[in-house]
């Protein structure tokens, strides 16, 4: 860290780097809108109060996708795991094949946790 920081400064990186960040967090939260833009919002705020106490790191953007993906992680892990159950294999290969997965944040987390589950292939 070693840019001072100014209300500029953070501004332009803000016009910078919000799409990114808000596509970055939005793509990991199954859906969830609200989500992504809570974990967004809070994700600067704690640039700005860091940013002003530090500086600005060499990779604003490094930083931001490292603090949103911790906030949206601790997220994850305080709500309840979705059952794979909840909806059926019919319904979630539906949503797959007309592009719909996404619009419901139920199956887009059982989406997500049953390929989370799947073995890394080697």
């Amino acid at each position: 860290m070693s840019q001072a920081v100014t209300e500029e400064l953070i501004r332009g990186v803000y016009r910078e780097t919000i799409e990114s960040l808000y596509g970055y967090v939005s793509r990991r939260c199954g859906g969830d809108r609200e989500l992504a833009e809570d974990v967004t919002q809070e994700t600067w705020l704690r640039a700005v109060s860091d940013w002003r106490a530090r500086g600005l790191p060499a990779s604003p953007i490094a930083w931001l996708t490292t603090v949103a993906r911790n906030l949206l992680l601790n997220e994850l892990r305080r709500r309840r795991p979705v059952p794979l159950d909840a909806v059926s294999p019919d319904e979630v290969l539906r949503a797959m094949e007309n592009g719909t997965a996404r619009d419901s944040a139920e199956t887009a987390a059982i989406v997500n946790q049953a390929l989370a589950r799947l073995p890394e292939r080697q």
